[in-house]
């Protein structure tokens, strides 16, 4: 028989295996310093930490420290506690365990045993103030806080339950549903957005008014606490304003550094300082840290006129405070430079025979100072002429517009080749004398005359080159050299009404070049009967005419070149549905042989082998199957050959659009390995997943279309559309069981017409470790029986203690008969243990 010691030992053992302690050591060991976590938050009743091993028995196990009467240790030294944890009032319980014989004598111990109560999201996040005032200038700074709001949280701050993200709730008034305000989720800190550094008045609205809210949980679950707090902010004006122009006259002789204008930041403490907007070998201004600018040494006007740069205003870290401020100087202009002649010697020609009042050409000079003021305006006279015989002052010259005339006639070249004047230039304070050089050149007289007036016949081939010089020519005038009167032009005048030539002349001998200006063809025109006429750039005088001496002839003669076929297009395009059949006629290419031969057409690069042409019509053809998912643009390429002659080819390229036909099933979008839910369910879950289609998708229209595979699985699961493409998945209720369920999902395409498919993945319900992940998939979870292998494990249990309890008796009466003696029995370490 069992003894009642016996008993209440096989008790707690079956109260061990039933609550897992004692499995691989896990919940069960001798007394060392160890640390244990406990979440907080939950009532319990006699939770069991851990259970205590002596090394000797006939011993009890004794607790002391920071229990709070919570904590406590049975004589068999498990290790429990009764009550609720808060680890906002206490996270560490510091206790210790001592071993006591039965006279209380201490055997083990005291060894330091740590429970550490870990932190549950239960308390709210909290603004610090119940309300908040802050003010702001307008055209401040976008992004730049002015002032923050702060909340705490009593939970971990080291957890996502002490996480805080804040966000403007409600702006008041809301102007046109535009945020003028934004906040860092992070910090608090409140700033302007990009329309509200643009937009805010105060003389519009001087007061906003916000309500910020604070989660915590990084405001990404359900689950998180919140807390609101209202924020007035008083808008106002800003003084960092750019001012005007500003005009500074040049070469100034007041002391330097000249007071200019002056710039003030919003508040006091700002540090100032200037910006060059381009890289100047001079930077002359300069500003003080009370906002005022100086121009540290005179200007000069013609150097530079205006001066663009910026004055900034930074805070004690060197960061901006606003965007810099854009100041324009412009320099006044004085007389302070002389009128410039255009060159060393201005030069201008007459003709001998030219009329009095001619214009003979215009002198311009030029001032540095400010056009179109005063100190610009130039007059102009003519103060020596040399020589001064045979004509006395034959030119004039305008006092305002510098024009210069002819007031005599009778000019020689033979008598007086050129005239040499001195023109003075004045503006109101300084003159400037320019030399100009007048020649009297010859007057046109003379004709070009050809060397010959026929240069026979030339033979060129079709294809000779562009550019190509083919002949030269040559005519001379009598007329001066180097002059308008001297030099020639020649022109095609007849025969060539396609400018397929072109003549350039040698400045210096007037020898003519003729090039071929456009592509020749044979078949077109295969001979050119051509005149060349040659003038001068000058007019001839009223009784001179050019006549037949300034015109010449040569025939060009084109010889044929067999050149390849010429398609009528440079490109061929269709379209047509993926889902047509075979033999459908495309398209029809045509070309044609310059020299009349047949032709014959083929196809290259149809890597599909999905057409065919018919090497006489040119007309294309399917072939294959096509497909719009494998190649949605086809390209080959045609080639036109001729049948005779040297079988010269060229080829075009044809495209061929497909379009597309729903001929393809829907499918999820990746290859979802599963899904799971930690075991048991506390809320309804769910899980998203998506769909997609080989098929040309459209960005309209409803999308894809997703219902349960069978009406057995509506009573656990139902779908919800999100968008075109995808859907979410969830759980129904919370009694599932701990296993992997395979679910059925049904996906339409809504295509015409409608395409569907059926697809299936794993759900698995099972338990989770504290990171949210199972510890593996539930069918094959270590340590959870199912009810069979429980029964079996208990009634093994069973036959285990018995075998040990047999071979004990057996031992002891073998003892006693051996020793021949009635000393009690010791217990073996095992059963000291158990009764323990």
């Amino acid at each position: 028989m069992l003894t009642q010691a016996s008993f209440q030992s096989l008790l707690l053992l079956l109260l061990y295996l039933m609550t897992g302690y004692g499995q691989e050591g896990q919940f069960s060991g001798p007394l060392k310093p160890m640390t244990f976590s406990i979440f907080e938050g939950e009532e319990k009743t006699n939770q069991i930490i851990f259970q205590f091993k002596a090394t000797t028995s006939n011993v009890r196990f004794q607790l002391s420290g920071e229990t709070d009467e919570i904590f406590h240790i049975d004589s068999g030294g498990i290790l429990y506690y009764n009550g609720i944890l808060d680890r906002e009032n206490k996270a560490v319980h510091r206790l210790q365990v001592e071993v006591l014989d039965v006279r209380g004598n201490r055997v083990e111990g005291p060894v330091p045993i740590t429970i550490e109560v870990k932190d549950i999201n239960d308390n709210r996040p909290a603004f610090l103030q119940r309300q908040y005032n802050g003010t702001v200038r307008q055209n401040s700074r976008p992004g730049k806080p002015f002032m923050y709001v702060n909340a705490t949280d009593r939970d971990d701050p080291t957890t996502p339950h002490a996480w805080l993200v804040y966000r403007i709730a409600v702006q008041l008034p809301s102007i046109k549903d535009v945020m003028y305000f934004q906040i860092n989720n992070k910090t608090g800190g409140i700033s302007l957005t990009r329309e509200g550094s643009q937009e805010l008045d105060p003389f519009k609205n001087t007061n906003y008014n916000l309500m910020v809210s604070v989660m915590d949980m990084g405001g990404q679950t359900e689950n998180s606490f919140s807390d609101i707090v209202p924020v007035n902010i008083v808008v106002k004006e800003n003084i960092w304003k750019a001012p005007g122009p500003i005009s500074i006259m040049e070469n100034s002789t007041k002391p330097h550094p000249l007071q200019i204008t002056q710039v003030h930041w919003n508040d006091p403490g700002a540090h100032y300082s200037l910006v060059e907007k381009e890289k100047l070998p001079r930077f002359p201004f300069s500003i003080d840290q009370d906002g005022i600018i100086y121009a540290t040494q005179p200007l000069d006007r013609e150097e530079k006129d205006t001066y663009v740069f910026y004055a900034a205003a930074k805070d004690e870290n060197g960061q901006l405070l606003a965007k810099p401020l854009e100041i324009q100087i412009e320099v006044g202009d004085i007389n302070d430079n002389t009128p410039l002649c255009p060159a060393p010697e201005s030069v201008f020609e007459v003709q001998e025979n030219e009329k009095i009042g001619s214009n003979i050409g215009v002198f311009y000079a030029s001032d540095m100072d400010q056009q179109g003021t005063l100190n610009s305006f130039l007059q102009y006279s003519i103060v020596e002429q040399s020589p001064s015989i045979p004509n006395e002052n034959p030119f004039i010259i305008g006092n305002v517009d510098g024009m210069i005339q002819l007031i005599k006639g009778s000019l020689r070249k033979q008598v007086t080749p050129t005239y040499h004047l001195k023109v003075q230039v004045s503006d109101p304070d300084f003159q400037t004398i320019c030399d100009v050089t007048i020649n009297v050149i010859d007057i046109n007289d003379e004709i070009p005359i050809f060397e010959k007036n026929n240069y026979g016949n030339l033979t060129v081939s079709e294809n000779i080159a562009v550019g190509t010089t083919i002949l030269t020519i040559q005519a001379t005038d009598a007329d001066e050299p180097n002059t308008g009167s001297s030099k020639i032009l020649y022109d095609i005048i007849e025969g060539d009404p396609e400018r397929k030539l072109v003549i350039d002349t040698d400045p210096n001998t007037n020898t003519g070049y003729v090039k071929i200006n456009k592509p020749l063809d044979f078949e077109t025109v295969p001979m050119y009967n051509l005149v060349i006429k040659a003038t001068n750039p000058e007019p001839l005088v009223n009784d001179v005419h050019y006549n037949s001496s300034s015109h010449a002839e040569f025939i060009l003669m084109v010889s044929d070149v067999n050149e390849p076929p010429v398609f009528d297009h440079a490109l061929y395009q269709a379209q047509i549905k993926e889902d047509a059949g075979k033999n459908i006629r495309l398209i029809t290419v045509n070309a044609t042989d310059p020299e009349g031969e047949e032709i014959s057409y083929s196809l290259s690069e149809d890597t599909q082998g999905w057409l065919r042409i018919d090497e006489v019509t040119g007309e294309i053809f399917t072939k294959g199957h096509l497909d719009r998912e494998t190649e949605n643009h086809y390209r080959v390429k045609v080639i036109a050959t001729e049948k005779g002659g040297a079988h010269l080819s060229s080829s075009v390229y044809f495209h061929l659009s497909l379009l597309d036909v729903n001929d393809n099933p829907p499918r999820l979008m990746k290859d979802y390995t599963g899904f799971f839910f930690c075991h048991p369910l506390t809320e309804q879950g769910s899980v998203i997943f998506g769909a997609t289609d080989d098929d040309q998708q459209s960005f309209w229209g409803p999308g894809f279309g997703f219902s349960l595979g069978n009406d057995k699985l509506q009573n656990d699961w139902e779908i919800t559309k999100l968008n075109r493409t995808h859907a979410k998945l969830s759980t129904k209720h919370k009694n599932f069981e701990e296993k992997t369920y395979t679910v059925l999902v049904k996906i339409n395409d809504g295509g015409r017409p409608p395409l569907e498919n059926t697809v299936s993945f794993p759900v698995t319900m099972c338990k989770c470790a504290n990171n949210g992940f199972c510890y593996q998939q539930a069918d094959s979870l270590p340590g959870i029986p199912t009810v069979g292998m429980a029964v079996g494990i208990l009634l093994t249990t069973f036959l285990v203690i018995g075998v040990i309890l047999t071979v004990t008796f057996i031992h002891i009466k073998k003892k006693k008969n051996q020793n021949g003696t009635s000393k009690s029995i010791n217990q073996s370490p095992e059963l000291e243990h158990l009764s323990s």
